[in-house]
């Protein structure tokens, strides 16, 4: 299979001569695909070109070509459906479990005191991340406010069928408006089930600098969204909002949600006072929140997802604790008295803080030195064990392949969109040659 590229994510039209993989001789079917598939399915430039024209590209502090060469993915990734199905599943495990009281009592034990308070919402975008294994997907790791869902919708809006072969899979793809629906009717549902009623009239899309945030495009695109739905919009700084005489408001307009990006996930820092007191007096609708991360996205939380014994005490069913004991890498909090135990195993495993995000702080046992070993025994990680990422071909016959996961978007128990993640490294990132967020294409 041959075709004719330029360099990763500077894209000259695809010509390829063939594009269906040989029959696997191991693995799956999309393994076979993943391996031998070197069909672009995404016109990067033109993508990047619609982007800006949706955002204004006034609004933005230069093209994305020159600020986020590596967001985007020309390549997609295939998996199967008996695969999407697996993550689907233990998606709905998760949300389950979480109900229970007792597995309630048990993560808010850890968790910092602001998580007690229960504002009666779930909150909006748990991102459930999954690595390809020859077992089945395994749940990596769990994420609250998980970016990148417009992001790869757009992407996948954006998916060009190269060959007949992309083309018979691409059919069951879900449209952007459809999308942008799906994620406005999971707002309004936390709206509604907060208590309030009718829509809310203005909304904040509250982040630390927000024009320094690397996803700062998606904040725009989530302000367009809002304005489609009739909200005023506002992409501001938490020292933007000014909390006083039970109103939460920026420019003196009440603000009645918030969309919360922010990764001080329990709201500590002095400069997030204002909205930290605004949530807990249910001022606005904040969203996701503190207590949602508490349960959800703590990494100590897998420990208890994936264990049978902790599974059975909470009271979850048996096809439940089947589900989730098999899809979860067996993982431990990190204890000093276990140093000998966890540096003797350590090539088999991945260290990761337990409020982790983005990779940020986390190391694969076989990196490891003693340095940084001692860090982490000092407190604040979780161990667990190691398993490998699925990997794809990339464009160029000469380049290393790129390793991916597949993150699940999900509300309520419910998967809303797929998308994959390429990378070289350690650990995810967004500067590998041919990296960024990927198309995911189930094969029947």
């Amino acid at each position: 299979m041959t075709v004719a590229v330029n360099r990763p994510n500077e894209l000259a039209p695809v010509v390829a001569e063939r594009c269906a993989p040989p029959e696997p001789q191991r693995g799956s079917v999309a393994d076979a695909w993943n391996q031998a598939c070197r069909c672009a399915s995404v016109d990067l430039a033109a993508l990047r070109d619609e982007m800006e024209r949706r955002l204004d590209a006034d609004r933005l502090p230069a093209t994305l070509a020159e600020t986020h060469p590596h967001l985007f993915s020309a390549l997609p990734v295939f998996i199967g459906r008996a695969h999407a199905n697996r993550m689907a599943a233990v998606t709905a495990a998760v949300e389950t479990v979480v109900s229970l009281p007792a597995y309630r009592e048990a993560a808010l034990a850890y968790a910092p005191e602001i998580a007690r308070h229960d504002p009666g919402t779930r909150g909006v975008f748990l991102g459930l991340d999954f690595h390809v294994s020859v077992d089945g997907p395994k749940l990596i790791e769990i994420n609250t406010n998980a970016g990148g869902a417009l992001l790869a919708g757009t992407l996948a809006e954006a998916q060009r069928a190269c060959c007949q072969e992309v083309r018979a899979v691409m059919h069951d793809q879900q449209s952007l408006a459809g999308l942008e629906r799906r994620l406005w009717e999971m707002f309004l549902a936390e709206w509604r089930v907060a208590g309030r009623d009718g829509a809310p009239r203005t909304v904040a899309i509250v982040d630390d600098d927000p024009p320094g945030q690397y996803l700062y495009a998606e904040f725009l695109l989530f302000a367009r969204l809002f304005e489609r739905f009739g909200l005023r919009a506002f992409t501001v700084d938490p020292a933007a909002l000014d909390y006083q005489g039970g109103a939460l408001r920026v420019d003196g307009e009440p603000i009645d949600l918030v969309y919360n990006r922010l990764t001080d996930f329990a709201l500590q820092a002095p400069g997030h006072a204002g909205l930290r007191a605004a949530y807990l007096d249910r001022a606005a609708v904040i969203t996701p929140h503190p207590r949602a991360h508490a349960l959800f996205a703590d990494k100590r939380n897998l420990a208890l997802l994936g264990e049978e014994t902790a599974l059975r005490r909470f009271g979850a069913s048996s096809a439940t604790i089947e589900t989730l004991v098999a899809a979860i890498p067996r993982t431990e909090a990190v204890r000093a008295g276990e140093a000998e135990r966890l540096w003797a195993e350590r090539k088999r495993l991945f260290f990761k803080p337990y409020a982790g995000y983005g990779s940020r702080g986390a190391y694969r046992g076989d990196k490891l030195t003693r340095r940084v070993f001692e860090e982490i025994l000092a407190g604040g990680y979780v161990a667990q064990s190691l398993v490998p990422p699925a990997e794809r071909i990339a464009l160029a016959e000469e380049d290393m392949p790129l390793k991916f996961d597949v993150r699940n978007y999900a509300y309520a128990g419910e998967v809303q969109l797929l998308a994959a993640r390429l990378w070289r490294g350690q650990t995810t990132n967004f500067r590998s040659v041919g990296g960024g967020f990927a198309p995911v294409f189930v094969l029947p």
